[in-house]
């Protein structure tokens, strides 16, 4: 069963943080920073969080979803 893309960048970053994913410091900055600020992410922000949730074997973030 494939599991299904995440909706929004707050849900895929609580995910990361939750997850017990080994981070950096900087990614866990980047994820903390994203799961409380509704802003809309950049274009440099929506690749990261991407290769973040590749990396930790998690569904991706579905097409607009950066809110």
């Amino acid at each position: 069963m494939t599991e299904r893309p995440f909706s929004d960048h707050r849900a895929a970053a609580l995910a990361l943080l939750n997850g017990g994913h080994r981070l950096s410091r900087k990614a866990g900055q980047f994820l903390g920073q994203i799961a409380v600020d509704p802003s809309p992410l950049s274009e440099l922000q929506t690749d990261w969080l991407a290769k973040l949730l590749g990396k930790a074997g998690l569904p991706p973030l579905a097409t607009g979803g950066a809110l």
